[in-house]
């Protein structure tokens, strides 16, 4: 997900079955006349979900087995008789999902259609039915605005993994377990077309609760999650709060850390400099934003604000480490507006002393803003382990299926690109994990 001037890079157990449904309260009641005239009108379709009805979500849906999430979800909250069995419920549904569409990518279960079990795109879509069914619930019971804003914020982190990072504990003996956290982005640029996947979500799912073994022998855990391609969310702290955790001293502290995105056509970048700017490129919601990356409050920082933060991931070795079919390149290339002000100005090599970012080497879009954060608040907390961004190289339809109109959803050099793209990230970061400065001392 990569922005720089003015070209952006295109970059188990079943849920909601009767399992899920249980969770639900017993039968409601009819509701009192008072209690059904306080219900508050419910909000229209959001963006993102107006996007449902086109043609490729739903075959998208039907043919991964998806399709039905949305309506079970909803059939499960017209049976919720109360605010609290509705936190219960929504919570645990979200985190259904984010399991079975685990499961799915990882062979687990039933592949439910035709789609490859790679695709990414299943989970992001059928979010989207589970929010917009929730966004129209119409409870028999009050329910304020406050309350179904914490309803559709534990929907979203359930249903990102974000609240289901399980690292290992343990104490700091040579042959403890190692601790990962990888994260991933929703698909993109979908006005243009919404046919399209990301591969960094795929590598996420690929990936959570998987154990990869490092060169000595050394195993680690690897947990992940995804974030969703709005500057909203990010201004909100949905990226500390899933991180901090895991960053903060303790036995389950990680030991390498990487976002991940979607970057440039055929190769992958590995992001020396992660710059304080968002450039305002439209995001999921088509909102836009132009300014310093914000700050949350209450979460640990770095004070000044600085405008550049550094990887520690080891790339001298990983841009010479053979992992897979595409080059993985030492990005140090940014823009910025040097001391004492002037217009911006690219810089090959890096920031210069005391000059203000307009882009990093992952540009100035969502990618960027997340690498930002994640080593700024690795720095704040003074946590000494590798840690920084990864760009993917541009999933890509194959020759003859270009129209997102008529095009088909999928094709054999769409899935061998994607799962050529995920396996070098595993490659990528059993590399890192093998000559990552302090993880072997550890």
């Amino acid at each position: 997900m990569r922005r720089i001037r003015t070209s952006v890079g295109v970059f188990g157990a079943a849920l909601l079955t009767a399992a899920p449904l249980a969770l639900t309260a017993p039968s409601a009641t009819a509701a009192s006349p008072a209690a059904v005239a306080a219900r508050p009108t419910t909000a229209a379709p959001t963006v993102e979900e107006q996007r449902l009805s086109q043609r490729a979500p739903q075959e998208i849906l039907r043919r991964s087995g998806f399709a039905d999430v949305a309506g079970t979800f909803g059939d499960g909250l017209a049976r919720v008789h109360s605010y609290g069995a509705a936190k219960r419920y929504v919570t645990e549904a979200g985190r259904g999902l984010w399991r079975r569409a685990v499961d799915r990518v990882q062979g687990r279960g039933p592949q439910g259609g035709d789609l490859s079990r790679d695709d990414d795109r299943p989970l992001y879509w059928a979010r989207l039915g589970m929010t917009k069914a929730l966004r129209e619930w119409k409870p028999q019971f009050r329910l304020t605005a406050g309350q179904r804003d914490i309803l559709a914020g534990a929907l979203e982190r359930g249903s990102r993994g974000q609240d289901s990072i399980g690292l290992p504990g343990g104490g700091h003996g040579g042959k403890r377990t190692l601790r990962v956290v990888v994260t991933g982005f929703d698909p993109f640029q979908l006005d243009a077309d919404a046919r399209r996947s990301n591969p960094s979500g795929a590598a996420a799912l690929a990936l959570d609760g998987t154990t990869v073994r490092t060169s000595s022998g050394r195993l680690a855990r690897v947990e992940t999650a995804v974030f969703p391609v709005r500057w909203a969310d990010f201004a909100a702290g949905t990226v500390e709060r899933t991180l901090l955790p895991h960053f903060r001293r303790g036995p389950r502290q990680v030991d390498l850390f990487t976002t991940i995105s979607q970057g440039r056509p055929g190769r992958f970048d590995l992001e020396r400099t992660n710059g304080a700017w968002r450039g305002g490129y439209p995001d999921n919601a088509r909102e836009s934003r132009t300014e310093t990356v914000p700050v949350p409050k209450g979460v640990p920082t770095v004070r000044p604000q600085p405008q550049w933060t550094t990887t520690t991931l080891p790339y001298a070795r990983l841009t010479t480490t053979p992992t897979g079919p595409f080059p993985v390149r030492d990005n140090t290339e940014v823009t910025e507006i040097p001391a004492g002000g002037g217009a911006p100005v690219e810089r090959p090599d890096g920031p210069t002393p005391g000059s203000t970012a307009r882009a990093g080497g992952g540009g100035d879009y969502l990618s960027n803003e997340i690498g930002y954060r994640a080593t700024l608040l690795r720095d704040a907390l003074r946590l000494k382990v590798p840690g920084g961004h990864l760009h993917t190289p541009v999933l890509q339809f194959g020759a003859g299926n270009t129209d997102p109109a008529t095009g088909a959803v999928t094709d054999p050099d769409f899935v061998r690109n994607r799962t050529a793209i995920t396996g070098q990230v595993r490659s990528i970061l059993t590399a890192a994990l093998s000559v990552a400065p302090g993880i072997m001392e550890k």
